[in-house]
């Protein structure tokens, strides 16, 4: 009978398959383990971009405040009043494009167009609701307009829009009042004019006048009773505004030229 080589076994001991069984049952406990703390960190990540600022959507005509009862639009105007061409702008202080094109291309037009009256250009707000602060910088803007320093303040604002816009604060007065001692405004007076709201009706006035004429974004020019939306580039505005010149001096020279009627 051949020998039985297995030594007997140690009661205390248990089998080799039994350690392994043990070791291995270890490996799924350590696995859940990871999956939680991979589960909790996803959840935080999930966290984060719920409560992250979202950038607004567009905004529609449809969102727009009602006007209806809005008076008599009065912009800015900047140029000749009697300067052959008008071009009317309809912008929002807060949107992006409008700062660009005021910061970029509108020196250009004012320094080679508008002063050297080939044309006039008139301010017009058309402040949206996707914008917080659209409408206080507005405001900024008339009560400066009252000392004589709408322009001034107009470009401030614009040069400065990172700073106050609604994604970087909600409180923008502060940064209004500091542009209003900048500029040379009697800071109090100026105050009292933003903290009553004094120019509401004429911003919303403005307002109404953009869209009657259909102006739907920012920013939006009419030049020679035309739409042109979006930002334009100083040679486009140079292009119209001598288009438009061209037409209207044979016009101004036939009426001069009209002999009077006999009475």
């Amino acid at each position: 009978m051949p020998a039985n080589n297995d030594r007997p076994r140690d009661r205390n001991v248990p089998p080799r398959n039994v350690v392994r069984e043990s070791r291995s049952s270890n490996r799924p406990k350590a696995f859940f383990w990871i999956l939680g703390l991979i589960a909790l960190v996803g959840v935080a990540a999930l966290g984060y971009v719920v409560s992250k600022p979202k950038s607004r959507p567009v905004q529609s005509v449809r969102d727009i405040p009602d006007t209806t009862n809005a008076g008599p639009p009065q912009g800015y105007l900047i140029g000749k009043v009697d300067a052959p061409v008008k071009i009317s702008e309809y912008a929002d202080f807060e949107c992006p494009s409008c700062g660009g094109w005021a910061t970029v291309t509108e020196p250009d037009v004012r320094s080679r167009i508008i002063n050297a009256g080939l044309a006039n250009l008139t301010y017009y707000d058309f402040p949206l609701n996707m914008h917080r602060n659209t409408v206080a910088a507005s405001n900024a803007a008339a009560c400066a307009d009252e000392q004589g320093k709408f322009w001034p303040m107009h470009d401030r604002i614009f040069q400065a829009q990172d700073e106050w816009n609604g994604e970087a604060t909600e409180q923008p007065k502060p940064f209004f009042k500091r542009y209003a001692g900048e500029i040379g405004l009697d800071v109090a007076k100026w105050e009292a004019c933003y903290d009553a709201r004094k120019y509401q009706k004429r911003i919303e006035a403005n307002l109404a006048d953009g869209l009657r004429h259909g102006v739907n974004s920012t920013p939006t020019f009419v030049i020679g009773n035309k739409l042109y939306p979006g930002m334009r580039t100083y040679d486009e505005m140079k292009s119209l505004v001598d288009s438009l010149a061209r037409t209207a001096a044979p016009a101004a020279n036939s009426a001069s030229t009209t002999p009077a009627k006999k009475k």
